[in-house]
This record gives C-alpha cells, structure tokens and sequence, in this order.
C-alpha cells in the first residue's frame, strides 16, 4: 500500500532466501526511498551512537546513493543534503562532505 506497511518483493521483504534474508536484515542493511520531487528519506543512526558511528553510516548512504545514479541523468545529482532527527530542525549539510555530488 501507499503507507509501505505491506510485504514487497522490490524491497527483499518477499524472499524465498529467508536466512539470506534475516542475514541482511540483521547485519544492518537499511532501504532508502525516494519521493517524486527526488527527497530521500532514511535513516543513518540512533540518538546511542557515537560521532564516528554516524558519520560512517552517513558516508556509507551517501556513496549509495551516488552509486545509483541512473547512466542517463544529466547536472549536479546532489543539490542539497540536511540531516535532521525525527522531530527537530533540518541542518545543512556541506555539500563538500558528499563525495561525488
């Protein structure tokens, strides 16, 4: 459904590779998804983790997300990057931070 609640093969939540499964899930691997207007929505941590932690995950999603870069889009791909925690302000991210943008 529109809310993401529901099992969807696209996302590995329907696998016939259940261990594999369980694997990623529990080794840390986290989906991202992509509204229309191209804002992406994920999480990088909790309030438990240290400096190092964060910045490692926030590095680690931003090289995906470079690295699924469709071969035909054209301009800068990154245009704005902010972080914010689920209920506060966004802050800006310097776009400097993000390798290949």
């Amino acid at each position: 459904g529109p809310k993401g609640l529901m099992p969807n093969p696209n996302l590995g939540m329907v696998t016939p590779n259940v261990e594999q499964a369980d694997k990623d899930a529990k080794g840390g691997q986290v989906e991202f998804r992509v509204e229309k207007m191209g804002i992406i929505h994920s999480g990088i941590g909790k309030l438990s983790f240290d400096d190092a932690a964060l910045k490692a995950n926030f590095k680690a999603l931003t090289e995906a997300v470079v690295k699924a870069k469709p071969s035909g889009a054209k301009g800068k791909y990154v245009k704005k990057v902010s972080l914010t925690s689920t209920m506060g302000p966004g802050l800006k991210v310097d776009l400097s931070e993000v390798e290949g943008a």
